[in-house]
């Protein structure tokens, strides 16, 4: 799987909505290999996107048609200092992202060694699901450059999502795994919580 992440300050939360249906109505029957997209904007004014594609070269296909270009023109008025990650590094969460979310959590940071930190979650994985029932799914992309991420986190419901929160944080094994991920990061990672995202599936 290859992940494109976009994001940027919204200057138009309503404007980017449109859009974003307009791709999934106009753009997204012609997409090769696209799988799926989620975005949306936080309560703080910040956009994100993420787009899940079969492979890097399909992604490519896609940016590169006429139809594409034209619409990433009309859509970037509304962001400010837009960026974008191509992340071919993505190591899923159970099934990964799911569209029934009513609520997702983005957590972006910085990990001073990405094969440690795969390897840390990969062997929790079974532990994590057994605490938090909650999550539906999710994924981590990472970035091309300086061990940078993007982790999606799906759940049923915000309010849901923080009861279980605050359940687990007394767990030992809990308590285990964020002292072994905090060991490996680099800095305070940041989080964007999308209440009402944008779903867009094949």
């Amino acid at each position: 799987m290859f992940v494109q992440v976009i994001q940027g300050k919204a200057k138009d939360a309503a404007g980017l909505r449109k859009q974003w249906e307009r791709w999934d109505q106009e753009l997204k029957p012609a997409a090769p290999g696209f799988l799926g997209s989620t975005a949306g904007v936080t309560p703080d004014g910040e956009f994100i996107a993420l787009v899940r594609f079969e492979s890097e070269e399909a992604a490519r296909a896609n940016s590169g048609s006429a139809d594409q270009s034209s619409w990433w023109e009309e859509t970037s008025k509304y962001l400010e200092d837009p960026l974008m990650h191509d992340c071919t590094v993505v190591d899923l969460m159970k099934d990964g992202g799911s569209d029934a979310a009513g609520f997702v959590q983005v957590i972006q940071g910085k990990t001073t060694d990405v094969d440690k930190a795969r390897e840390l979650d990969k062997a929790t994985q079974s532990v994590m699901s057994e605490m938090r029932p909650d999550v539906l799914g999710g994924f981590v992309a990472y970035h091309p450059q300086n061990g940078r991420y993007t982790n999606a986190v799906y759940f049923a419901s915000e309010a849901e999502a923080r009861a279980k929160e605050k359940e687990s944080v007394t767990s030992p094994e809990f308590q285990e795994f964020m002292s072994q991920w905090q060991a490996l990061s680099d800095g305070e990672p940041k989080f964007l919580d999308l209440t009402e995202p944008w779903y867009s599936s094949r």
